[in-house]
Formats: structure tokens, sequence, C-alpha cells
């Protein structure tokens, strides 16, 4: 290793030492992206290839109006899948590698499950008011913009419940 890349490691270890709080913050954050590129990934597929020959079929349940030109049942069915992919992701990536927490699945899942339940409703109710209001400025994008809409939310959310009630220190 040379000396730049020591001088480097120092550095993140000093204000790890001294920030311990905004560092954790910043890594959840940084590894959350582990999570949201598998959330565009599958939305992207999702959207063009496993669920586009329903986009024609508006989708109105409960809480969820996704009208055909927010994607309809298609773009539903895509946004829940993409959520549900990158939660499993995300679960795995801040247990050990954000939080170094040991707690037994069993006994956190039920918190996860209700904090992920909460958020993806938000998550999949929100996209077609997002997009309804930007797709005359941005076209189809408007899917990408409200998929980070939702991960924005998904932090706000997710951060605190994982610190405090779900992987916090046995």
């Amino acid at each position: 290793m040379n000396e730049k890349n020591k001088n480097s490691i120092e550095v993140i270890k000093n204000f790890k030492e001294k920030h311990p709080d905004l560092y954790e913050f910043l890594l959840f954050n940084v590894m959350s992206n582990v999570a949201t590129i598998t959330n565009f990934v599958v939305l992207w597929i999702s959207t063009g290839f496993i669920f586009n020959t329903f986009s024609d079929t508006p989708f109105y349940w409960f809480i969820f109006d996704y009208g055909v030109n927010e994607g309809g049942l298609g773009g539903f069915l895509s946004f829940l899948l993409a959520y549900i992919c990158a939660q499993i992701v995300n679960f795995i990536v801040q247990r050990k590698l954000v939080f170094g927490a040991n707690v037994k699945i069993a006994k956190v899942l039920p918190w996860y499950i209700l904090t992920i339940v909460v958020a993806g409703l938000i998550s999949i109710w929100l996209p077609p008011y997002i997009i309804a209001q930007i797709t005359p400025y941005v076209g189809a994008f408007a899917a990408t913009i409200a998929n980070v809409v939702n991960i924005m939310i998904q932090v706000l959310i997710n951060y605190p419940m994982m610190k405090f009630v779900i992987m916090r220190k046995e």
C-alpha cells in the first residue's frame, strides 16, 4: 500500500473516531446505494420487460392510483418489486456493514417489516402523483425522478428505525 492510501485510511479512521454518529449516517447512505442500484435496475427491467404488457391497464385500488399515464398496473408492480428487492438487499448490507449488528433476525424482522411496509406504502402511493405533476416537464424521466423522491423518503424513515430500534447493539 502506498503512502497516499495509508494517509487516506488514517483520515477516515480519525473522522470515524471523532464523529462516530456522523460516520455511521454517511456510511448508511453510501451503503444504501447498493439497495438504490438494486431498486433502479429492478425498476427498469420490470417496466421495460417483466410488467410492460400491463402498462396499458389502469390500476386503482385503496390509496393506489396508477392510471395508464402513470404506468398502470405494470408501473405499480414494477415499483413494488423494485422496493421489495431493494429492501432485502438493504437489510443484509446495513445489518453487517453499517451497524455491525448481531441481533437475531427473527427478533427484529417484525420491526423491519413494519418499517418497510410504512415506507413502502408511501413509496408505492406517491409515484403516480409525482409522475402526473412532472411529466409535462421531463417526459419519461418522471418515473426515475419519482423513484429518487421515494429513496429520500425511505432514508428519513429507515435510518432512525434501523439505528434506534432494529439494529441496536444488544
